[in-house]
């Protein structure tokens, strides 16, 4: 396992120090490493995706536990260094892509995407990963809503992202973290608060707090498994939030230019951070039909 002096190391090998602007501050904290990856449940021979490996801390830990990961890193240099490192000793059981795990916000860079179809075998992969913060909520939202194969993700990220994947309605207007994040998230699986880790537990340390948050897709979903049901009930669940303290009558109205059939226990009166998760599901689906 990595300590602070070996990714020193690793950093001098790629030429560079952490970068802030691709939100590098590395996790030194090999407690912490361990829990996530106890608590992601994973090992022999189970397939991983890890987005931002950095100097491969966690990829290391996952490795030594059996193991195969496709690891993605934006830095060109830090990609170099794992195969370098890591690669020689398990290049059977870890690839290496270089560039963004992204295209665009919505779609896994498509060589992610090649990867996992050819080592997942339609078996499925979990996602275990210390995200770069700037990239959190988009990756983890294109791996609910588009990849039914992703059986769950067990993440260090921002804590105040954390906080809105986890929220729930308020019994007095609903909590501000409440969100269209919240309902896909808790629509699709079950949310948890795996740690909240202090600043020190990091290199160089962050500016803002940050926790490790597990995520399991429930095999009963609400709505199915369609990706492109989820990307549209995305869609319209935003635009409900946009409006979160009106009253859902007059945005409904505006959304599709006339009335719809309310879902049971909804109505025109009602404000969307009020409702429920799975409410807000078939109030889109209600939408989604006069659309």
């Amino acid at each position: 396992m990595q300590s602070l002096t070996r990714i020193k190391e690793l950093l001098e090998m790629a030429g560079h120090g952490p970068k802030k602007a691709l939100g590098q501050n590395f996790l030194i904290d090999q407690n912490l490493i361990n829990k996530l990856i106890d608590r992601a449940g994973v090992g022999e021979g189970d397939l991983v995706l890890e987005i931002g490996p950095g100097t491969g801390a966690l990829t290391e830990g996952l490795l030594e536990r059996g193991c195969r990961v496709i690891a993605c890193e934006l830095d060109t240099d830090l990609a170099r260094v794992l195969r370098e490192t890591l690669g020689v000793e398990y290049g059977d059981r870890l690839k290496v892509i270089e560039g963004d795990c992204l295209s665009g916000k919505k779609a896994l860079n498509s060589e992610v995407v090649s990867a996992l179809d050819e080592w997942g075998g339609g078996e499925g992969f979990t996602h275990v990963a210390n995200l770069p913060y700037h990239a959190a909520t988009p990756v983890m939202m294109t791996l609910m809503t588009r990849h039914a194969e992703c059986r769950g993700m067990y993440v260090t990220i921002q804590r105040e992202v954390v906080d809105r994947f986890a929220a729930t309605a308020g019994t007095s207007g609903g909590s501000k973290a409440y969100g269209m994040v919240s309902v896909v998230a808790q629509c699709l699986g079950r949310v948890e608060m795996i740690a909240k880790l202090g600043a020190g537990c990091f290199w160089p340390a962050p500016g803002v707090e940050s926790a490790m948050m597990g995520w399991t897709r429930d095999t009963g979903l609400v709505g199915g498994d369609d990706p492109a049901w989820w990307v549209a009930m995305s869609e319209h669940a935003q635009v409900l939030f946009q409006s979160r303290r009106k009253k859902l009558g007059g945005v409904v109205k505006k959304a599709v230019g006339g009335e719809i059939e309310w879902p049971s226990g909804v109505s025109g009166d009602d404000r969307v951070d009020g409702l429920d998760p799975e409410q807000i599901h078939d109030l889109c689906r209600a939408v989604s039909e006069m659309i």
